[in-house]
């Protein structure tokens, strides 16, 4: 399964643009189905170098020449241990592997919803 399509990356507005809003919206859901792990994602940004510096882009901005994509960076609220904001690389979610071979997944179902209502329902 493809954790960010195409229509995700346009949906999802670039890190730090939503940090002044009380209630962003949380755009996807991605979890994984033998954990209790789950990650609500309210915007990201492409992770580059360029010239030994990092970089990060919104997802449907042009790469900058001779900068090399690394990671999608996103933020959200992660809950496992305890629900806290934080932030997510998606090359680590997807590199996710249990014991059954089992990797992290996209809810397929997910209706984007304000952070207060998914806080409201954890």
């Amino acid at each position: 399964m493809k954790l960010l399509t195409k229509e995700l990356q346009k949906a999802l507005p670039p890190l730090y643009s939503t940090e002044n809003e009380e209630d962003p919206m949380v755009v996807c859901k991605f979890f994984h189905p033998r954990s209790n792990w789950t990650w609500y994602v309210t915007e990201a940004s492409l992770q580059t170098v360029k010239d030994g510096e990092e970089l990060c882009i919104g997802l449907t901005e042009a790469i900058p020449e001779g900068a090399q994509p690394i990671d999608v960076l996103m933020f959200g609220l992660v809950d496992g241990f305890e629900a806290e904001l934080g932030y997510i690389s998606l090359r680590e979610l997807a590199s996710v592997r249990d014991d059954w071979g089992l990797g992290v997944e996209r809810d397929i179902y997910w209706t984007p919803k304000r952070l207060s209502e998914v806080r409201e329902s954890l």
